[in-house]
């Protein structure tokens, strides 16, 4: 447990510490010299040590205690490094798109959970001005903004997943087809 005068680091600060130890460690594995494989060996050593630590304190904890630490955002995140997650990574896609939800409606459009198949996201994204799912594809930035919001959303709770495909809204209405006269189809060779 922390000391009562100890200091603890609010979110952005954590964020620019991350930030900056994927700078270092950039920058070690690209430095050549005798130094750089026992230093990324001390890194990684010290990684799995910390990640067997906190399996041991999800083994510990009740399941109210588990679910507390996992939806905290730095430990949830570390969990899923770890491979330690008690949250299935489909449930913890399905809680990242209903968590944008609200914003994408704010946007005028949708996104629906609907499901995973072979390792990859499965949604069902509408945007707003009616471009339907294939805006993402594509179209206005705004369905590209989107789409690339809720994949990075999705990835980030479940990286174990392959990738983030939208899927058709099964009640989007399609472009009715274009009208021939019938007299164009009998009278092909009348002049």
């Amino acid at each position: 447990m922390a000391e009562a005068g100890s200091a603890r680091l609010a979110d952005p600060d954590v964020e620019a510490r991350l930030a900056r130890l994927d700078e270092l460690l950039e920058g070690l594995e690209s430095t050549p010299g005798p130094v750089t494989r026992p230093a990324t060996e001390a890194v990684g050593l010290l990684t799995e040590v910390y990640g067997e630590a906190l399996a041991r304190v999800l083994d510990l904890a009740d399941t109210a205690l588990a679910v507390r630490l996992a939806d905290d955002e730095l430990l949830g995140h570390l969990l899923v490094l770890h491979d330690v997650h008690p949250e299935p990574a489909e449930r913890r896609a399905a809680r990242a798109v209903e968590r944008l939800r609200p914003a994408v409606r704010e946007r005028g459009g949708d996104v629906e959970w609907a499901g995973v198949e072979g390792g990859v996201a499965r949604v069902r994204l509408t945007t707003g001005g009616g471009c339907g799912s294939g805006c993402g594809g594509g179209g206005g930035s705004g369905g590209v903004d989107v789409t690339d919001a809720v994949r990075a959303a999705v990835l980030a709770a479940a990286p174990e997943l392959t990738g983030v495909e939208p899927v058709p809204d099964p009640e989007e209405r399609r472009p009715a087809p274009a009208f021939v006269p019938l007299a164009t189809l009998t009278h092909r060779g009348a002049p």
